[in-house]
């Protein structure tokens, strides 16, 4: 029986909108019903959700704040040094048995503190393609010598697994699979009122991406896929993209109204009412041309019962299944992003089976209730691992 107390510290970057974000969001609650001790450290802020994890009994700590500095700026390292001393002085307060990182930068500044602290057991997940190491020189480096000293390291796809292993040589004995979960909402909401309650056409074709606007997502290759299929569409049509300005927000903008979209393409912002723009669309679109780890957008759109349409990046094709339960396209492939589009607009009993039948794999493979019960399996075989010795 392990000796050491079922209390663990996570780090990331914030509680605000974002996949790794809402996946947190969702575990800790979970962790702490299931009689784990929990607390949580983010490194910028603690964001505009912290507060429901506060609400429910989870302390949430953040490093001091320089006046909104940008992680490039020259007060940088300054906020660096101060949210790690805050971090060194947390954990010898809040003597966790395991400290849990996620996102690179809450790890490269955060891991030397818990390997200084002498924290048991230390743990990294990773949450995508190691793409974003070849804008930041020596970070693989540094980030290859810190895996060392985790005793596990969580991917949450098949293909952030093999990255770890085969570029970054994380041995195969210290790597594990944790797929994300979602909660499955009911299917009883009816679409012609979500419709109603969003200004959309009762009759007319409309997806919905979820996807904060970054370059990498895809964008611009959508655009121009419905650029190309535009008169081919079921008239009329809307796409609402939601997502917060992550830099990309005005190329996007510009490229919309170049290609004559400006009355079907809606960019929606931060939202937190995804489930009604998900009830009133007939399909979900991803479309990251690179670094993708496993979506839970696509989760997201398979428990609402909608068939998916997403690049062949990172996870997807772990997630939907290409003819079954959506369509997988090549990135940068606008041409086939757009005919995988008319496939779902032209065939709705084809598009209604797909959904039904992600509905189905979301229920059985992908629910919060499996990945909590993953997530509390590992930490328990370390702490056994750990207490015993």
């Amino acid at each position: 029986m392990s000796l050491l107390p079922r209390r663990i510290l996570f780090v990331t970057e914030s509680f605000g909108v974002g996949g790794t974000e809402k996946h947190l969001l969702n575990l800790l609650p979970a962790l702490k019903e299931k009689g784990f001790e929990v607390a949580a450290f983010c490194f910028t802020e603690k964001g505009s959700r912290a507060g429901a994890l506060e609400a429910a009994g989870i302390a949430v700590h953040a490093a001091f704040q320089l006046g909104g500095t940008t992680k490039r700026s020259p007060l940088a390292l300054l906020r660096i040094g101060i949210g790690a001393a805050k971090l060194y002085a947390l954990i010898k307060r809040f003597q966790p048995s395991i400290v849990h990182y996620f996102l690179p930068g809450p790890y490269l500044a955060g891991a030397p503190v818990a390997i200084a602290a002498r924290v048991p057991i230390k743990l990294m997940s990773r949450r995508s393609l190691s793409d974003y190491q070849k804008n930041w020189p020596g970070v693989a480096g540094i980030e290859r010598a810190l895996h060392g000293h985790m005793d596990a390291l969580v991917g949450n796809s098949r293909a952030v697994i093999e990255d770890l292993i085969a570029t970054e040589g994380c041995p195969e004995s210290k790597v594990h699979l944790i797929y994300n979960g979602v909660r499955l909402p009911s299917l009883d909401a009816i679409q012609a009122e979500a419709r109603i309650a969003l200004g959309l056409d009762q009759e007319a074709f409309v997806g919905t991406m979820v996807a904060n606007l970054f370059a990498y997502k895809g964008h611009h290759d959508l655009v121009s896929a419905l650029a190309e299929i535009a008169a081919r569409l079921p008239q009329p049509w809307t796409l609402l993209c939601a997502g917060r300005d992550g830099g990309s927000g005005p190329d996007t903008s510009r490229a919309i109204i170049g290609a004559g979209l400006g009355g079907n393409i809606r960019l929606l912002g931060e939202r937190s009412d995804i489930s009604l723009l998900l009830k009133a669309s007939n399909v979900g679109i991803l479309t990251p041309t690179r670094n993708e780890g496993f979506s839970n957008a696509i989760l997201e759109y398979m428990a609402a019962g909608l068939p998916v349409v997403a690049t062949d990046v990172g996870g997807n094709a772990e997630a939907v299944v290409d003819g079954e339960t959506g369509f997988i396209v090549s990135a940068h492939d606008p041409h086939a992003l757009g005919a995988a589009i008319l496939k779902v607009a032209h065939d709705p009993a084809g598009a209604t089976a797909m959904g039904d039948a992600g509905r189905r794999r979301a229920e059985t493979r992908f629910t919060l209730e499996a990945c909590v019960t993953q997530y509390i399996a590992l930490y328990n075989a370390l702490l056994e691992s750990k207490g015993s010795k």
